[in-house]
């Protein structure tokens, strides 16, 4: 009886699986794995990498739900890891449907790694180092739309989702603001909330009462509740102003009351606002950083004599952790955990080398990939255009359409140029990580103190560390990336007994329990 296999396939491009250009090749990859070790193909799922993030969550959800309810299912086939998720959680979720029967594997077909609940350390260590990599990459992207973001705020555009009393015009990227001129627009109701607050005879609680009976209805069919109207209040986009990152800029969208007016309610209010940025204290160990063992709540932050000082947020309710635990004291121990991440051994060093150019090199393989494809794009789209002028001169089409089309190519144009930009960034930032992850596990703590600005210190504990947990005096940390296998092998080096991997014999062991 053969072993139930699924395979899973993702594409690079959006034009290369509508043109069935890469998605075949791959899944034959699949398939040829499959039919040489003896899996029976249960069922296939494939899905373009550049498909929106919602299909690619669902199709990774359906991959999960469909193994878990076919317990039979001991299998899964993929070209590399990042072909599966770029995403930590995912992983974390794959690991543990891993870690609930032993016999339960997952081929990775291409970098010849086969990953299940008793895989040799050096091989969980490669899958997080693959993984890690790739979700890097994924990041920079992230980045270089944030900082595309930036710019448009920058720019006098909010790059935000919604306003009430507002609507965005435009293609994705390119989108302004302008005031919604439909009958069922909200903008009287804003306008008049202003007014009626100025006037010191409405408060927040009873100001959404007063304009409901003047028309102004909440989705659910009753007054706008006490919090939306503060937070309307509040909102310099309505004097033309904005908020983005903290940050007050000013706007290039249409205004519908004076600065005066929205002063004058900040006043009232009893908000201090200014230009420039809200003043916010921030702390190494915050946003979720840090969490108390005892209560699993988060750690917050507060700042007593000039000093940071942590503790749970359930802290004087239920959880009976009461200690206030100072910044600096985290700050020494977690260097200490940083001199705990040093390899001694000259031979696993050589090997950590290793992994890092291999997946590196696989890393390459996937952004020359996607640039061909963007490349190719620009030209089809390029010499559409040209195509659409000739026409246009030899009178061949119309006005209208050749406006129209063009605009349309125009503007897919620009997004694949966008995009061509956004991934030659990320390649570059891209090649310094892998030296950093190799560099973090010898000279952490060196590193970590050269580290001028706080920012630049919070990213290297974010790339070390998920979770840092703390119960009394203790700190338990939780690695990621990698570097919880390394911490635990820096000392004992016992990876080079494990370093020939030999995934048939895995593969032979498994068949032995058919």
């Amino acid at each position: 009886m053969k072993i139930k296999s699924v395979n899973f396939a993702r594409v690079s491009t959006r034009e290369q699986a509508e043109e069935g250009y890469s998605l075949p090749a791959q899944e034959k990859l699949l398939k040829d794995h499959s039919d040489k070790n003896g899996f029976a193909i249960i069922k296939k799922f494939s899905v373009p990498e550049s498909a929106s993030g919602k299909q690619e969550r669902k199709l990774f959800n359906e991959l999960l739900d469909y193994i878990y309810k076919h317990p039979e299912i001991k299998i899964v086939v993929c070209e590399k890891v990042d072909r599966i998720t770029r995403n930590f959680k995912d992983a974390v979720k794959l690991d543990d449907w891993l870690n609930e029967d032993e016999a339960r594997q997952i081929h990775f077909v291409k970098q010849n790694l086969v990953i299940h609940k008793n895989a040799r350390s050096h091989e969980k260590f490669q899958w997080d180092i693959y993984l890690a990599l790739a979700r890097q990459y994924s990041n920079n992207l992230s980045e270089e739309t944030r900082k595309g973001l930036d710019e448009k705020a920058a720019q006098g555009w909010f790059p935000g989702n919604h306003k009430r009393g507002y609507r965005s015009i435009g293609d994705a990227g390119h989108k302004i603001w302008v005031q919604d001129d439909t009958p069922q627009s909200e903008l009287k109701f804003i306008k008049l909330a202003f007014e009626w607050y100025d006037s010191c005879n409405y408060t927040t609680m009873n100001l959404g009462k007063a304009l409901f009976k003047e028309g102004w209805i909440s989705s659910t069919g009753k007054p706008i509740s006490k919090s939306e109207i503060h937070k309307l209040l509040k909102d310099p986009f309505y004097c033309g102003k904005f908020i983005w990152h903290d940050k007050i800029y000013p706007g290039k969208h249409t205004a519908i009351i004076s600065a005066e007016l929205f002063d004058r309610v900040q006043e009232r209010i009893q908000r201090k606002y200014k230009d420039g940025k809200y003043v916010k204290h921030k702390f190494l160990f915050g946003n979720g950083l840090m969490g108390c063992q005892n209560c699993e709540k988060a750690f917050t932050w507060e700042v007593q004599k000039g000093h940071h000082y942590g503790h749970c947020t359930a802290h004087g309710n239920k959880c009976t952790q009461k200690r206030y635990i100072k910044e600096s004291e985290v700050e020494t121990k977690v260097l200490g955990v940083l001199d705990g991440l040093i390899i001694e051994d000259p031979e696993v060093l050589e090997w950590v080398r290793l992994a890092l150019k291999e997946s590196h090199s696989d890393e390459i393989d996937y952004h020359a990939s996607v640039m061909s494809d963007l490349d190719n794009k620009r030209k089809h789209l390029e010499k559409k255009l040209d195509k659409l002028y000739e026409d246009r001169i030899d009178e061949k089409i119309s006005k209208d359409f050749y406006e129209r089309n063009a605009q349309k190519s125009e503007t897919e144009l620009n997004d694949v140029i966008e995009a061509i930009e956004k991934h030659t960034k990320a390649n570059i930032d891209y090649k310094k990580l892998g030296i950093n992850i190799f560099e973090l596990s010898q000279r952490g703590r060196e590193i970590y103190e050269n580290k001028a600005l706080m920012e630049e210190k919070r990213e290297l504990l974010n790339f070390v560390f998920s979770n840092i947990q703390v119960n009394g005096d203790q700190l338990i940390p939780t690695l990621h990336n990698g570097f919880e296998i390394v911490a635990s092998r820096a000392k004992s080096g016992d990876w080079l007994r494990d370093m020939d991997s030999n995934h048939d014999r895995q593969i032979q062991s498994l068949s032995s329990c058919r």
